[in-house]
């Protein structure tokens, strides 16, 4: 039993049973559910830019997902994965059922910080735990079937996402009690759904044409990139700046350090691009920004401005050579998930143990660390390793797991079959799609059919049912004859 009292400012004081004050702070408040609402963002965001990234025919599906992956885990959490990863009576590697269904989870001091209630806590740490299995499911892109995906999200997130974040954030925890350091979300987040893609990846197999050159086929929308994209770094200001858990000088550093390993990563990602093919790549710039914003998100509360920098041209080099480690292997990784943030994570973690500093830390008049190799504390390189390595490790042999039990259970195989890939998730498991052939079709040769002759307005006699067939020939090479790029 927690009493509330409220003083004439409306500040909150919680008192407990044994007499144990905490004051919520309005201010701080405010900042996390801000922060809350911007990661929610963050969501949509890689659909929308995963999509851009695709062929028409796929450009839905991430949409769509998008949403599914929130509403699930958002019931996922409710059910069982905030007490999982935060119920302060687990053990070192998983929390137990404390706060199952969120009972208690109201006005008591929250595990992050005592000056927040841990609904508000839940609330945000929500956010983090939904985004993660969504950038995972970039790896269903053009060849995975999109009914048993919830099935597949529900028993993730709780049987990697939840451990993983209890072992790095609650007190509990063997990484938080060892001494690793991850302010936002390095392995939690960005390990885990980077390894679990690559694994989806090997799972799923090569797609029809991988390995032909007919694959080779630019995004269908640039724009769609770029949205999300800005989507993700305005959400990432949240991600990183609301993990202080307070509206203080270490959640505005967290951001300004954020934001410029962004800048950096995306410069330099796009300057190896140009190398190539002597162009300014809007895609390269995009897939930089992504590999800087994941590199610094373990370090940004513990790094300086100067070291954000050196994130930024790391990640943007690193991932970015990173690509073609699925030519080497041959693995398809449509969306080069694990480039960006498998390989993004582990780099940030590793980059956090030579340049965290005790006095960043510190400017929450709070947080207490040892530092990293700046500040001579050379045992936390094994720290970061010991994390990363574990993340990967168990998430890669979890997910896997995950993937060949759904195989054996009747319609839960994720692998979809060569004519749903052929025609396009969006035709073959939804119906609907991302823009309206017809209308485009019409638009372009001025509401007459494909042969220019006048309808009236009336749909397209050979546009009218295309359902069954093969969405590339039945409705994208109609829209070839006005040379419209398929894809």
């Amino acid at each position: 039993m927690v009493n509330i009292t409220y003083d004439a400012s409306g500040t909150i004081t919680a008192t407990d049973t044994d007499g144990v004050v905490s004051v919520y702070n309005n201010g701080d408040i405010t900042w996390t559910l801000t922060c809350t609402a911007l990661v929610w963002l963050m969501i949509p965001g890689l659909g929308y830019m995963y999509s851009g990234l695709l062929r028409r025919k796929n450009a839905l599906s991430q949409i769509y997902l998008s949403l599914v992956c929130l509403a699930v885990v958002s019931f996922q959490w409710f059910f069982w994965g905030y007490s999982l990863a935060f119920s302060e009576t687990g053990s070192a590697y998983i929390e137990d059922l404390k706060y199952f269904g969120l009972k208690g989870v109201l006005d008591a001091p929250s595990m992050g910080t005592a000056r927040l209630p841990a609904l508000v806590f839940c609330l945000y740490q929500l956010m983090f735990a939904a985004a993660t299995p969504m950038i995972a499911l970039g790896a269903l892109a053009e060849r995975g079937r999109l009914a048993p995906v919830p099935i597949f999200i529900f028993a993730w997130s709780m049987l990697v996402y939840d451990p993983v974040a209890c072992w790095t954030w609650s007190a509990n925890g063997w990484s938080f009690v060892m001494g690793g350091l991850d302010f936002a979300g390095g392995t939690p987040v960005h390990i885990t759904s980077g390894t679990a893609a690559l694994a989806i990846s090997i799972y799923l197999g090569k797609r029809k044409e991988w390995g032909t050159g007919r694959l080779m086929y630019k995004p269908h929308n640039t724009t769609y990139v770029i949205l999300g994209v800005v989507f993700l770094w305005f959400g990432w200001f949240g991600f990183n700046g609301g993990s202080a858990l307070s509206a203080n000088l270490r959640a505005a550093h967290a951001c300004i350090v954020t934001n410029l390993a962004a800048s950096m990563g995306g410069l330099t990602w796009m300057l190896w691009d140009y190398r190539l093919e002597k162009k300014w790549s809007a895609i390269g710039f995009c897939s930089g920004a992504i590999s800087g914003l994941v590199a610094i998100t373990p370090a940004c509360g513990f790094v300086g401005a100067p070291a954000a920098v050196l994130f930024g041209v790391m990640a943007g080099t690193c991932c970015n050579f990173a690509t073609q480690l699925k030519y080497t292997f041959g693995y398809d990784d449509t969306l080069d998930i694990w480039a960006s943030h498998g390989i993004g994570g582990v780099l940030g973690n590793v980059l956090t143990a030579l340049f965290a500093q005790a006095s960043i830390a510190g400017f929450d008049g709070i947080s207490v660390i040892d530092g990293g190799w700046i500040d001579h504390h050379y045992i936390q390189l094994g720290y970061q390793l010991a994390d990363s390595v574990s993340g990967v490790a168990y998430t890669f042999v979890m997910t896997t797991i995950i993937l060949w039990t759904m195989r054996f259970i009747p319609g839960c195989r994720l692998r979809g079959s060569e004519e749903a890939e052929v025609d396009g998730l969006d035709e073959h498991d939804m119906g609907e799609f991302s823009y309206d052939y017809v209308g485009l079709e019409q638009d372009v040769a001025g509401d007459g059919d494909a042969f220019g002759s006048t309808t009236g307005g009336r749909e397209p006699q050979h546009l009218s049912h295309h359902r069954g067939s093969d969405n590339e020939s039945a409705v994208e090479k109609n829209v070839k004859v006005h040379a419209i790029p398929a894809y």
